[in-house]
């Protein structure tokens, strides 16, 4: 296994608290959740891309890492009654 597919494991299981919390949290621990999933995802994505060896998939990461903060900004624009 290599090191970076070991971080990749270990950054697949830091998303269990994130879901956690937006299952179990009030409104404003799941929009910080959210974005610390979104940051973790991103990650993920990249450090997969670079153990399998696939360079393009980069390109997940980065178009991720642009629409989460889109998606975290609808997210609180219908959430806000309650923020």
């Amino acid at each position: 296994m290599s090191p970076w597919m070991a971080a990749s494991a270990v950054l697949a299981l830091s998303l269990l608290p994130c879901a956690l919390v937006v299952f179990r949290g009030g409104a404003f621990d799941r929009l910080v959740a959210l974005e610390m999933s979104s940051v973790v995802l991103t990650l993920l994505l990249a450090t997969l891309a670079e153990g399998m060896g696939r360079g393009p998939f980069i390109d997940l990461a980065v178009a991720l890492s642009v629409l989460a903060l889109g998606g975290a900004l609808v997210f609180v624009r219908t959430m806000e009654r309650w923020l």
